[in-house]
């Protein structure tokens, strides 16, 4: 700011002392305020550490409320007062926009982290002509998965790719997790999902796998049941949707991106 106003001193020499006090008062004003908001996340980071001395945030910063801040702890958002005092883990409503503020930063927070998933860490049915990509959270054994991978032809159609992440419900080492291991460990891993999706038997297979990180992964991310299908913005849509149902709500997510 100081280097733009020298190089703009021959044409703002008009200027008045009463015109540029003001912006110098605002000037010490914003870096009052950053220094604030710093002293106030250092606080917050102070308190979080004593309750959650496992978990470092990713970041702390002042949210759209007053006296509110969000923290980012890898792929979950709360908001904690200023003070370090109070916690807030729940709907946080604009009620004069109707958007869930608290929604829209963990979407956020979600898109981010998918972001890092590479797709060869996936088992992925791409589109021939790709417009949209999700990324399922499945379980082999799950009525509403096998619905949703008998309709993965009809997805690709609408030109959305499916990428594949495991989160067998019933846990390690459960017959859904056996049967997850083999799926990834088949030589081809497509064709074994299929079959598995179908109840069809497939060879039981070993190798080094992600499925437990997997897991992991969805439990950060919030997911309590399967299939849990998460947007290309973060958003997270729990059950079956059907094809041209999930394409519209794809194509309304691009459309409010681009607004």
């Amino acid at each position: 700011m100081i280097t733009a106003l020298k190089t703009q001193t021959r044409k703002a020499r008009w200027l008045s002392a009463a015109v540029m006090a003001p912006l110098a008062g605002l000037g010490l004003t914003l870096v009052a305020a950053a220094t604030l908001a710093a002293d106030e996340a250092a606080t917050i980071r102070a308190a979080l550490a004593k309750v959650l001395p496992d978990y470092e945030p990713t970041s702390v910063k002042p949210s759209v409320v007053d006296g509110l801040y969000q923290v980012d702890i890898g792929p979950q958002v709360m908001f904690v007062t200023a003070d370090g005092r109070f916690l807030i883990d729940g709907a946080i409503v604009d009620l004069k926009t109707r958007e869930n503020i608290a929604e829209a930063a963990q979407a956020e927070a979600r898109q981010r982290v998918m972001a890092g998933v590479k797709d060869e860490d996936t088992i992925i049915f791409p589109a021939k002509d790709p417009k949209h990509q999700i990324t399922v959270f499945t379980d082999i054994d799950c009525g509403y998965c096998r619905k949703l991978h008998h309709h993965v032809d009809d997805y690709n159609a609408e030109g959305i790719s499916v990428r594949y992440l495991f989160f067998p419900r019933s846990g390690v080492g459960s017959p859904s997790y056996d049967k997850a291991v083999s799926v990834w460990c088949a030589d081809d891993q497509q064709a074994a999902m299929t079959a598995a999706k179908n109840g069809e038997q497939v060879a039981k297979a070993s190798c080094d796998n992600p499925i437990q990180e997997q897991m992991a992964l969805g439990g950060e991310l919030g997911v309590r049941g399967t299939p849990a299908i998460v947007l290309e913005n973060g958003e997270m849509v729990p059950g079956y949707v059907e094809p041209k149902r999930l394409a519209a709500l794809l194509e309304d997510a691009t459309d409010q991106a681009s607004n």
